[in-house]
């Protein structure tokens, strides 16, 4: 070890404070570096595996291949699984509605294709043999044709054929409608017959633009397929896209990117820009963060030595050899900080996922767990960005120590330079502040570039503390609105139940355990005939009816209660139920400014839509959008405030797409008076209010399969998901606070080096004020006065930059969004403003309380070497 590390180790021993302090400083910086990196590891890695789950577990797929070419695959010393399915044929898909999926393909499942390719069921079961068939529900959701279990299909099954080119799943529907494209053909090959044995979701391996509707059945083992699809599963997914190119010969094949995207082997480039990005950003903001504590730290250590330096050039010591000096500091911080903080970065990412792991698991994949993954490639990236962090902070202050003249370095005549000008202060501020006031403001004038780094270390903390406030606020916004308008623990919602089969299915589910309130309705789509001049204010600005009196056709809705709960709403409003009910009556309505909601309680906050709370109106039934003005009739309307017990919420069916809601609601009883040959209910709903909803969906679902309900409809348990919104919520505070956290520690570390090492290096100063007969209380608030000028200073900068930060974060999440305000950070701000004064007095008590325990002789005398 040479005389310039000596001296070193020396310097760090003698300011044992600062040095740790540092040291810190690193620790905290390293950790944030593998907290983030180990984090990203095993996020990437949970949704790699929940993607397999969902998706497949399998990396590259094999079309149209043979068995040979199946079996050479299963034999490849790279492949960890294999799985097949036969492609059967294609059949007509009779009375679709979809133009580019006119077909039915049949996929015979080989038994390995039933564990690696997920089937999740809707209602029935998987077939036992080849002569039973899983039919996915998006054949009547998107093609227009219901299959129910139980049903039996025979098939003319066949080949599609462009020419002579035999056509797949992946080859889109060619209808022949372009110019030079002859329409394709099914040629059919056998007849074939099964039976419905259940329905499934939409097979994750059918793409969109596929043709046929996937049917599932299961091969039958004696037959020789010559058409299969064959999945692969690598033992190393890296070496994926080589695998294929090497093996494929003459067949196509594409990736399972739903799970390689996780992995970063995906070739979606947006994705993975987004990726690295995201990573990228919180790696700089860390590094920001540390360069500014560490690089304070060596150059206050340089402020330290100076004098030092100075003797060191005039005997023959180098710029090299001084940078070097100070480098090699650098290198020994980070050699105890490094270690540490990778530790510390390890554990406390185990101790947050430990906590927020059953959050994501409600949320995303229930079945997978969240753990934690420590990669070492990861760890030696993370210990190397964290050296370099320390080096690049060193380096800065090193290089100009040693740029610095020999006298001008034994003389310390470089850090203060002072102006004339630039130590007055003004009469008023003398007269406001008194002398030690005044005292303060010179010494915080004097020496800008000593109290800058204290300055920007405040503000940036407040920044990003404020900051990430705004954005846990404009998310619990976000959240909320997707339960706007209910009032109900469970829903069910169907479009094709008729009354004789859903009405007893309804006795029977709300007798399901923990159920104690129920109701029922369905929805129909009509027309309003309404002049301009009846709506309010209000919304003729809003809607932009600025001309003179005309008639509109309003699209609106008529909710059909059970008559229970329509008299129960009646009672609440304070209405007279004769006035209300009968083939006559009047009715009720909700009328508001969809731009206006923002709970599910409080509707009478929100705006109305009409000057009058009761108004005469002429309505008609609406069909495809347009009213059928001969069917119309009068009727006379109250306006209420109120909430729906609506399930067609959900569905999105509730003309949410205007600026307006506008639903009037009649007894189930008068359904018939206003279902004419073709206007129909568009959604029938069942609500429920359970005092355990997740073990009364389970019982209605039994119920459901009980009652052999083979029409289509969707069960949702709304606490869940509210709860799902709550965990989001919750995942996104712990992440975000555990993030400002680390980085306010960070500048916590770097304004208390700062100001305690600028107190130590002012010694003599403070030193000659007290011996010239300043007192302890005066020379205490001089040190306060310092204080406040630190804090105003650091705020005015701040408060302004993280107030117009809230501001674009909440642009940039809302993006229009009607029913989300702006949310000024008031109490953030105010927790900000406490914090700094909290911060700088502390450490400015601490610092100074070291100062009055020393001798003044000693501290006049002493030179700083």
């Amino acid at each position: 070890m040479n005389i310039f590390n000596k001296v070193t180790l020396q310097g760090m021993k003698k300011s044992r404070t600062r040095t740790i302090v540092t040291i810190i400083g690193v620790v905290l910086s390293a950790a944030m570096i593998t907290a983030v990196a180990t984090f990203g590891v095993s996020l990437l890695n949970y949704l790699a595996n929940g993607a397999a789950q969902k998706y497949g577990d399998w990396h590259v797929e094999y079309l149209n291949v043979d068995s040979s070419f199946a079996q050479e695959r299963t034999l490849d010393n790279e492949a960890y699984n294999t799985a097949t399915f036969e492609n059967i044929g294609y059949a007509k898909l009779e009375r679709g509605k979809n133009p580019n999926k006119p077909y039915l393909s049949i996929a015979g499942f080989s038994k390995e294709a039933f564990d690696t390719l997920p089937i999740t069921l809707v209602s029935g079961r998987l077939p036992k043999n080849s002569g039973e068939i899983l039919v996915p529900a998006h054949v009547s959701a998107n093609g227009g044709v219901k299959f129910a279990v139980g049903d039996k299909l025979s098939l003319a099954v066949g080949s599609r054929m462009n020419g002579n080119k035999n056509l797949g799943q992946h080859d889109p529907y060619i209808s022949g409608s372009k110019p030079g494209k002859v329409k394709e053909t099914l040629v059919p090959k056998s007849e074939r017959t099964y039976e419905v044995v259940g329905i499934c979701e939409r097979p994750s391996f059918e793409e969109y633009s596929a043709p046929g509707y996937t049917l599932i059945t299961k091969a039958d083992a004696q037959d020789k397929a010559d058409s299969l699809n064959l999945f692969v599963t690598l033992k190393n997914p890296r070496d994926v896209h080589a695998y294929a190119s090497s093996t494929a010969v003459s067949h196509s094949y594409v990736f399972n990117d739903n799970v390689l995207r996780f992995m970063g082997l995906s070739e979606d480039k947006v994705f993975n820009t987004i990726l690295y990005s995201i990573g990228g950003i919180l790696v700089i903001l860390i590094m920001i963060g540390s360069i500014f504590l560490i690089y304070n730290s060596f150059n206050i250590s340089l402020n330290e030595r100076t004098h030092q330096f100075g003797i060191l050039s005039s005997v023959g010591a180098t710029a090299r050899q001084l940078r070097n000096s100070v480098l090699f500091e650098g290198l020994c911080i980070g050699a105890i900080g490094i270690p540490i903080g990778v530790i510390v970065g390890i554990g406390s990412i185990r101790l947050v996922i430990s906590v927020v792991a059953g959050n994501f698991g409600s949320i995303m994949y229930s079945n997978v767990p969240l753990t934690l993954t420590v990669s070492i490639p990861v760890i030696v990236v993370a210990a190397v960005v964290s050296m370099v962090t320390i080096l690049i902070s060193a380096y800065i202050p090193a290089r100009k120590a040693a740029s610095t003249p020999v006298m001008e370095s034994i003389r310390q005549t470089s850090e203060v330079k002072v102006e004339s000008k630039a130590v007055k202060t003004s009469k008023l501020a003398q007269r406001i502040y008194g002398l030690e006031g005044t005292l303060a403001l010179r010494n915080f004038k004097r020496n800008k570039k000593r109290y800058r780094s204290i300055v920007l270390s405040l503000v940036l903390s407040v920044v990003l503390f404020i900051s990430t406030s705004a954005f846990v606020t404009d998310l619990k916004q976000t959240s909320k609105r997707a339960v706007v308008f209910t009032t109900y623990d469970i829903g069910l919602v169907t479009q094709d139940i008729d009354d004789s089969k859903m009405l007893p299915l309804y006795d029977k589910l709300k007798t399901a355990d923990g159920v104690y309130e129920s109701s029922y309705q369905a929805l129909m789509k009509y027309s309003c005939a309404v002049k301009t001049s009846n709506f309010s204010d209000r919304y003729r600005k809003y809607a932009g009816y600025n001309f003179a009196d005309k008639t509109v056709n309003l699209p609106m809705e008529i909710q059909f209660l059970d008559d229970s709960a329509y008299l129960n709403i009646i009672k609440g409003l304070g209405l007279h139920a004769e006035e209300y009910t009968g083939q006559n009556a009047k009715m009720i309505a909700v009328a508001k400014m969809t731009n206006q909601m923002k709970g599910n309680q409080e509707v009478d906050k929100f705006n109305d839509m009409f000057k009058s709370s009761s108004k005469n109106f002429t309505i008609a039934p609406e069909i495809n959008g347009k009213p059928k003005i001969k069917q119309g009739r009068n009727v006379s309307i109250t306006f209420v405030n109120t909430v729906p017990p609506d399930t067609t919420m959900i569905e999105g069916n509730s003309g949410s797409k205007n600026p307006f809601f506008f639903r009037v609601m009649v007894p189930y009883s008068l359904k018939e008076k206003f279902e004419t040959s073709d206007a129909h209910v568009i959604n029938k709903g069942l609500t429920f209010r359970s005092k355990d909803s997740s073990k009364s969906v389970v019982d209605m679902e039994k119920m459901i399969k009980g009652a052999g309900i083979k029409s289509n409809y969707k069960l949702y348990n709304v606490n869940k998901m509210l709860d799902d919104s709550r965990n989001m919520i919750f995942i996104v505070n712990v992440f975000a606070y555990t993030f400002i956290i680390m980085i306010s520690l960070i500048a916590v570390a770097n304004v208390f080096n700062t100001i305690s090492t600028n107190i130590k290096l002012r010694r003599r100063e403070l030193a000659m004020l007290r011996s010239v007969g300043m007192s302890d209380r005066d020379f205490q608030k001089m040190m306060n006065f310092e204080c406040v000028f630190y804090g105003i200073k650091a705020l005015l900068f701040g408060l302004p930059i993280a107030a117009i930060s809230s501001w674009l974060i909440y642009k940039g999440m809302i993006d229009g969004a009607d029913n989300i305000n702006f949310v000024f950070p008031w109490g953030s701000m105010a927790i900000s403003v406490l914090s700094v004064f909290i911060v700088v007095f502390i450490t400015m008590l601490y610092s100074i309380s070291k100062i009055k325990k020393e001798n003044i002789i000693d501290a006049l005398r002493d030179d700083m070497n």
